[in-house]
């Protein structure tokens, strides 16, 4: 069993999660997914104030998800994967978990079949 206190992965597990539940945030990663970008290219589509995507931008840097460059006064946010890593290995644990309910799924729908060939 886990001590009380958080563990630091816990911790950046938590404040990876937290950035992710909010869908203009994980647009920004997608974006960003594609390439470096501008705070003014990662607001284009969004119907959001500056300082309202500034705010979404410290929460995703926060959380390590971004990291802000400089090239003079051209300041591109990039996608920075390591704490999608963590959360995909933290995931992965529970592989075995859904693997055997869609299996018992597949079992339970091909009796289905069965049995409604022995019907006909």
């Amino acid at each position: 069993m886990k001590d009380a206190m958080a563990t630091a992965t816990d911790v950046r597990l938590d404040a990876t999660f937290a950035a992710l539940a909010n869908t203009t945030r994980r647009a920004m990663l997608a974006r960003l997914a594609q390439g470096e970008a501008t705070v003014n290219e990662l607001a284009a589509p969004f119907d959001l104030s500056l300082p309202a995507i500034s705010k979404h931008l410290k929460v995703l840097e926060k959380a390590g998800l971004i990291v802000r460059g400089q090239h003079a006064q051209y300041r591109p946010r990039t996608l920075e994967p390591g704490p999608l890593e963590e959360v995909s290995t933290w995931a992965e644990q529970y592989r075995p978990v859904w693997e055997a309910s869609f299996d018992r799924m597949d079992s339970y729908l091909r009796q289905l079949h069965q049995d409604d060939k022995d019907v006909t």
